[in-house]
This record gives structure tokens, sequence and C-alpha cells, in this order.
């Protein structure tokens, strides 16, 4: 009879959560990020509530302002700026007024012979189908920034509110972070130094994939935004952001954007221009990543780069731009689930023996 109730508590327990995820999924973007910035931000709130005299409510809204300033703000402008740029882009190559074929054709005729050489091997100096697959590529691109905008200009109220929904959750997130985290680590049926292991684990993971993923990848779309900008590149803030996303790929970065750009510059006889673009990007841009995700990340996260890459594109594919943050998430749990598995085999074989 006690097992019957035990399988029906576990049958209602399993049942009511469905239940309840699939009422909170229309949320779920605004969950997951008031999660990763109560988690990032968690050691600003603690100090804010020693600086306080432990006031929580008054800690716990000073670090959300904080995060409106610092996080939300700056990104609501990049976003408008991205949106504008794209739209402008769209219709400057709609209209016609971007002749690819020229940039391209002023590109081949500065190759050395033996370049052209290898690219007539390879069929690439067909002037034609490039500019259409450049036109077809960018059109594309730049097309679905720019229905992005009119979806998010019609769904102004929903992203209102889910940005509400958001600060609402990350102000409790953070004053009671602690003893939520309590409360679901006692729920779980593990010893407590394998769930000390786990929750240590993803707290560490979120904190790594916020300051040496997605801040560095945000600092170097900004570095190459700018020195677009100051090289009078059209639309240095879409450019930006787009070396900024490619700087979250492993194995990608950001200088798939800035080196074809470089060597445009030095085809087409702009040498100082070429020059500084690669000065800049190899010495600042590429810097970046190699000094700062080190020191921001540490050495207690880190994944092989094929790993971050295949969860990164298999999170985006799934979650969409969440997946930048759940993809690489889920690949560092699987590993420490696996980590903790194979020590307690261990433990349990040599006790066995």
């Amino acid at each position: 009879m006690r097992d019957v109730e035990d399988h029906t508590l576990i049958l209602l327990l399993v049942a009511v959560s469905l239940a309840f995820a699939w009422i909170l999924w229309p949320f779920s973007s605004a969950i997951l990020w008031a999660t990763v910035l109560a988690i990032v931000f968690a050691p600003l709130y603690r100090w804010l509530l020693n600086s306080m005299g432990g006031r929580q409510n008054s800690s716990a809204i000073a670090a959300v302002l904080i995060i409106i300033t610092m996080v939300i703000i700056p990104l609501t402008f990049t976003a408008g700026s991205l949106l504008q740029e794209a739209t402008n882009l769209y219709e400057t190559i709609e209209a016609g007024q971007t002749d690819f074929g020229q940039f391209i054709q002023q590109v081949i005729n500065a190759l050395p012979t033996w370049a052209t050489d290898i690219l007539n091997r390879l069929g690439l100096t067909d002037l034609g189908e490039m500019q259409r697959r450049l036109s077809a590529a960018l059109v594309q691109g730049s097309k679905t920034i720019a229905t992005q905008a009119l979806s998010i200009g019609k769904g102004t109220a929903n992203f209102v509110v889910s940005l509400f929904v958001m600060l609402y959750l990350l102000f409790f997130f953070l004053r009671d972070g602690a003893a939520l985290a309590k409360r679901i680590k006692d729920a779980i049926p593990l010893p407590a130094e394998q769930k000390r292991a786990l929750f240590t684990k993803f707290a560490v993971v979120i904190r790594a994939m916020f300051k040496g993923t997605l801040l560095v990848a945000a600092l170097q779309g900004a570095l190459g935004g700018l020195i677009f900008w100051f090289l009078g590149i059209h639309a240095p803030v879409l450019w930006g952001v787009v070396m900024g996303l490619f700087a979250l790929l492993p194995a990608v970065g950001a200088a798939i954007v800035w080196v074809p750009t470089a060597i445009y510059f030095l085809a087409t006889g702009a040498i100082w221009e070429g020059i500084v673009l690669i000065a800049f990007g190899a010495f600042v841009i590429g810097l970046v990543d190699n000094v700062l995700r080190p020191f921001l990340v540490g050495k207690d996260t880190e994944l092989p780069d094929f790993v971050v890459l295949i969860s990164t594109l298999g999170g985006i594919a799934i979650f969409g731009l969440n997946g930048f943050v759940i993809g690489p998430v889920i690949a560092a749990m699987f590993i420490a689930v696996w980590d903790i598995f194979s020590e307690q085999a261990a433990k349990d074989g040599g006790a066995s023996r």
C-alpha cells in the first residue's frame, strides 16, 4: 500500500510540475535571463546588502537599477541602431544602389596572378554568380533583421511585459535567491556532496558564460564596430553586432568579418585603412579574447572548443538566441553529471572489493 501511495505522489508531482512549466513557458526567456542576471550579479547584491546594513529590499532595488543602467539601457540603444541600419541596408540593396559587382571586380583585378589562377580553378571568378550569391546573402540577412524590427514593433506590448516580468523576477531572485536555491537543493534526492557539486558547477558555468563569453563577445563586437565607424564603413553597428555574434563561436571569431574587409581595402588601394584594420583587429580585437577570457572565466569551466561550438549551435537551433547560454550550460552540466556518476561508480567498485 505504501508503494502505491509513493508512486501516486511521484506521478502527481510530475503532472503538476509539467502543467506549471506549460503555464510559465510564454515567459521562459524572461525567467532564463532573470536567473542568469541574478546569478551573475549576486556578488553585487551581497556587497550592497553589507553596505546598506542588511536591508534586503533596498539592496535588491539598487542592484536592479544598476543592472538596468549597465545592461538593459545599452542593449536597448544598440538594438535600435542595429534595426535602423539593417533596414537601411536592405532598402539600398533592394533599390540597386549598392554595386557588389564593382567591389568584387576591384578585388579580383588587384590580386596577383597565382591567386586569380587558383580562383579560376575553383570557379570563383564568375562575377555574375559571385555577385548574385553575395547579394542574396546580404538581402536575406538584412531582410531577416528588418522583419524582426517590424515584428518587434508590432509586439512592443509583449516585449514590455516580458521585460517587466524579468525585472520583477530579478528583484526576488536577488533578494530570496539563497533561500530559493536551498529549497530546491533540499528537494533533490541526491547526497549532499553531489548536490553541492552540481549547484556550484551550475552557478560557475552561468557566470563564466556571461562574463567570459557574452561579455567578451560584446566587447569584441563594440571594438569592431568602433574601428569600422572610424574607417567610414557603412552600418558600423550592424557589422559590430555581426562580429559579436561570430565571436561567440569558438574557431570562428570576429576575424571572419574584419579580415575580408581589410583584404578589400588593400586590394582596392586603401592601404592605410587596410593596415589600420589589420593592426587593430590583431592586436586589440584578437587580444581581448586571449587576455580577458582566461581572466574572467578561470580554469573551473574549461570545455573543449568543439563541445562549446556544437552545444552553442545546437542550442541556437532549438532555443533561438537563448541557446547561446542554454546550449553550453547543458553541455557543462552533462559533463558534470557524468563525472559525478563515474566517481560514484568508482567508489562503489572499490567498496565491493
